[in-house]
């Protein structure tokens, strides 16, 4: 238990700087690497980011509406409808990018992905924050870990 609590409290904080830095730098070399395609290609990036929004809604509505048929409680039940709706860019640009290159057309599909899916993801979150009060009295007990 002790490491756990110095790995949490020590460790991990030093390292939190580091990430986003990074995670920030990534996403700027991408955009740097796609510019072209960005503008040359709109058509197929206005044909890659269209149907992504109606499948994030129609993913997180579903797994809402399962969520509390279930009567599943509101603090499993949001996290569900995000982990539902998600696409899981942040592992399909880093693939692209490995097997096809930074300028190939699969990480231009996956930076279009990603422009789209984190906006949308957003908005479902928000509404996620916004529906407790849906899932009121009579829901199960909260889960505990083991």
């Amino acid at each position: 238990m002790r490491c756990y609590n110095w790995f949490d409290n020590t460790f991990l904080p030093k390292f939190q700087p580091v990430a986003v830095s990074a995670l920030l730098l990534t996403l700027v070399l991408i955009f740097a690497f796609q510019a072209e395609n960005l503008t040359a290609r709109w058509f197929a990036v206005l044909f890659l980011a269209v149907p992504i929004p109606i499948q994030v809604y129609f993913n997180s509505s579903i797994t809402s509406l399962l969520m509390r048929f279930f009567k599943v409680q509101h603090n499993v039940a949001a996290p569900g409808a995000l982990i539902g709706a998600s696409n899981f860019f942040e592992l399909t640009v880093a693939v692209a990018i490995t097997l096809f290159g930074p300028s190939s057309g699969a990480a231009l599909a996956c930076v279009v992905g990603v422009l789209v899916e984190v906006p949308v993801m957003l908005s479902v979150c928000n509404v996620c924050n916004r529906s407790k009060a849906w899932y009121g009295k009579g829901m199960k007990q909260e889960y505990s870990a083991p």
